[in-house]
């Protein structure tokens, strides 16, 4: 039988709330972040064997796995000092990190005879390189494909250690033993980890002028719709018989009135917006007709 493991001084009792006094009372830790990395040691093995013999959902269950995540967050923080080049997102790590202990703290037996910190460091770094896989692409690809680009860059670097040059497409599938066309596919995909931003300067803006991408990149025009309107028109048009084509062309045209219009045909300007209207109704119907 395993001796009992000490509490260290200044740890008291928790008190479960529950009246039997047969099973054996954690200690309650007021400041888990708090206690030296030995006593933690310890007490995450008092802990985890009593978490073992509680059934999951009730407080004291809660209270056990809620006070190991809390002495261990240590190891989260050493696991992300590996990444502090990514100072940026050293907050989102840490969230991450913390998750994968939390999958190590679910997952450990005290049966398996190793510390917990060798068992949930590979769980904590691993989380965290998956964060980094899902999210760090500008374009979502698949898994297989944001697999595929690590082994091109690995395979890339070695074979032009050995070459001294940038391996062809064929070398890096002889050497990943790969079908030539996966490889292309993969270093069209690896093109999608990173985005430049239209903003950043161009090499040759003094000579063309421009400053960046963002000025050279095209606008939508507003005359594109007006001659697809023409287009569209130009056979409805001549469907009408020769005094409506006279009046469109008049009105809109020459840009005559109404009453210019009307004295030019003979008629009153009420009847030449008659007629108007009459002719850009069906002029609507046609053109809807189309749609």
């Amino acid at each position: 039988m395993a001796s009992p493991v000490p509490v260290p001084t200044g740890i008291r009792s928790y008190d479960s709330g529950s009246d039997s006094r047969t099973e054996e009372q954690l200690p309650y830790v007021e400041s888990p972040a708090a206690v030296a990395p030995r006593d933690a040691r310890e007490l995450s093995r008092l802990f985890f064997a009593r978490l073992a013999t509680l059934e999951e959902g009730t407080h004291e269950y809660q209270y056990a796995r809620n006070t190991l995540i809390e002495l261990n967050l240590s190891l989260v923080k050493f696991a992300a000092a590996r990444f502090r080049s990514r100072s940026d997102q050293m907050e989102d790590i840490v969230q991450v990190g913390t998750i994968g202990l939390i999958k190590a703290i679910d997952r450990f037996e005290l049966t398996r005879e190793v510390e917990f910190a060798t068992f949930a460091m590979p769980c904590i770094v691993g989380e965290i390189k998956r964060f980094f896989r899902d999210t760090s692409w500008s374009v979502h690809v698949p898994r297989r494909l944001q697999e595929l680009r690590i082994a091109l860059a690995r395979a890339t670097d070695e074979l032009f250690q050995l070459l001294d040059r940038s391996p062809t497409t064929a070398e890096l599938a002889a050497h990943l033993d790969l079908p030539e066309d996966e490889i292309v596919e993969g270093l069209v995909a690896a093109n999608g980890y990173t985005a430049g931003s239209i903003d950043i300067p161009l090499d040759d803006a003094s000579e063309s002028g421009s400053d960046s991408l963002s000025d050279r990149l095209g606008d939508d025009d507003p005359e594109l719709e007006a001659v697809e309107n023409i287009t569209a028109l130009k056979p409805l048009v001549e469907q009408l018989d020769e005094r409506d084509r006279q009046i469109l062309r008049m009105r809109y045209g020459l840009e005559m009135t109404q009453s210019q219009i009307g004295a030019e045909l003979g008629v009153s300007q009420m009847h030449v917006s008659r007629l108007l209207s009459r002719i850009t109704a069906q002029l609507r119907k046609g053109l809807l007709t189309q749609e």
